[in-house]
């Protein structure tokens, strides 16, 4: 058991994706409030500073969450292709065009014709 635990445990890249994630949305979300500061600063006269405090989150937020789709588009790639993320691809067999299955299992399944199918709008 403590063999899985440790082999689960992020190490510094995952670490750094997920600060670098949760630095992105923190910046995302300070936008409209910077948004708001701007137009105060705009309507007490201070025009050129409140485009540059809107225009300064946008630029910041767009770069915080640049810079951690790419670190973890490189995770991803590294966790693939060292191996440690198992991705099985299904052969066309497994697919499968039926949605439910005829015989089941559960006695308790109604089983309704097309005729008795009610449109809801």
């Amino acid at each position: 058991m403590t063999g899985w635990h440790a082999r689960r445990a992020p190490d510094s890249s995952a670490r750094a994706v997920i600060v670098l994630t949760l630095l992105a949305l923190l910046l995302v979300a300070a936008v409209p409030v910077a948004l708001l500061a701007a137009v105060v600063m705009m309507m007490l006269g201070h025009f050129v500073g409140g485009l540059a405090l809107f225009g300064g989150s946008v630029l910041a937020a767009a770069m915080t969450v640049a810079l951690a789709g790419m670190t973890g588009m490189q995770h991803l790639r590294k966790l693939l292709f060292r191996g440690s993320l198992h991705v099985v691809q299904l052969d066309p067999r497994q697919y499968s065009d039926v949605a439910e299955p005829e015989g089941g299992d559960y006695t308790d399944v109604l089983q309704l014709d097309r005729s008795e199918y009610t449109e809801v709008r």
